[in-house]
């Protein structure tokens, strides 16, 4: 998350699940782009991919959002967490 684009992307995602080109239009950036972080995400267990036809739609995991309030502000990664600016 030590990358400005990456968290931007959880940034995006902490609001619904997204396309990697709805994630590209937002940010402004190239879909390739978008896709080299999404593939770092997911192999770190930060996101999840559900197919929905030839699309693939990209959520945060279940299991770093915090169970004891919103989902929206704060992280869990395990060893630490995360606050994300409102």
């Amino acid at each position: 998350l030590a990358d400005a684009d990456r968290l931007r992307l959880v940034q995006a995602l902490r609001e619904r699940p997204q396309s990697v080109s709805d994630l590209a239009a937002l940010l402004d950036n190239e879909i390739g782009n978008i896709s080299h972080h999404l593939k770092v995400l997911r192999k770190q267990g930060l996101v999840t991919t559900q197919r929905n036809g030839k699309m693939v739609i990209y959520s945060l995991s279940e299991s770093i959002l915090n169970a004891r309030g919103s989902k929206k502000d704060r992280l869990e990664l395990g060893c630490c967490c995360l606050e994300l600016p409102k």
